[in-house]
């Protein structure tokens, strides 16, 4: 649930453009339709209610909520984790939430963090990308944002692994979908002042980036993508 979610609020933040080489856009004409159409509900709609959140909202509570919502991803990560092989972190990962569900309120307080237990991201995108699969045409596709063939394939496991099997009430679902939506778009409001140019190029290339980017496990090393990371960071500083 956060990774497709962060990947459809990313779609409003953008880096410069760096000579990379990308995958063809050939739905270009289509792909900007629909990122306009979202752009103007983010304007309208998202960003007001992150700004609310973010002024109004304590944030001993807004670290809680990420910490929980963090904590369901953490099923979809180990998952894949196992597919790639990497058991050692999947060991780690699991002791991660073992340790924050049943100690941590599940998940409310990030007590593994704490002991030095890093949390780590992966998807059904990155594993089909981590064993040679090509990312194929870029896409962007509503109420998931910008896309690539590839990783659109791993939506619907990521999705269901990212806790979601476990809400069984609809109207729950809902609550809890609307609540991760508004606390991860609060949380890239600091970044909004990297938005420079033509928006949909800017925010084609980021998701290509920093697919990449996680793909190869951080191997690749981007200056606007650390910049963008510090920005997000530097929000949860402790106040003076």
């Amino acid at each position: 649930m956060k990774k497709m979610l962060l990947i459809l609020l990313l779609s409003f933040i953008a880096f410069p453009q760096e000579d990379i080489e990308i995958d063809r856009d050939p739905f270009e004409d289509i792909n900007r339709v629909v990122f306009n159409i979202f752009d103007e509900i983010d304007v309208a709609v998202l960003k007001p209610t992150a700004e609310i959140y973010r002024d109004y909202t304590p944030k001993l509570i807004k670290r809680s909520i990420s910490n929980f919502f963090n904590n369901l991803s953490e099923i979809d990560t180990i998952a894949n984790q196992l597919l790639q092989g990497k058991f050692d972190l999947a060991l780690q990962d699991s002791t991660r939430f073992f340790i924050n569900t049943t100690f941590g309120m599940g998940g409310i307080f990030d007590l593994a963090t704490n002991a030095g237990l890093e949390r780590h991201d992966e998807d059904f995108g990155q594993t089909l990308g981590y064993w040679g699969v090509p990312n194929g045409p870029y896409v962007f596709v509503p109420f998931v944002g910008p896309s690539t063939l590839r990783d659109l394939a791993g939506y619907p496991a990521s999705w269901y692994l990212s806790g979601n099997f476990a809400i069984d009430e609809a109207d729950m679902k809902i609550i809890f979908t609307t609540l991760d939506v508004i606390e991860t778009r609060e949380r890239l409001l600091a970044a909004e002042n990297l938005i420079i140019g033509d928006k949909y190029e800017f925010v084609k290339d980021v998701y290509m980036q920093s697919r990449n980017d996680l793909v190869l496990d951080g191997e690749v090393e981007d200056e606007f993508l650390m910049d963008f990371e510090f920005e997000l960071l530097e929000d949860d500083l402790p106040e003076n």
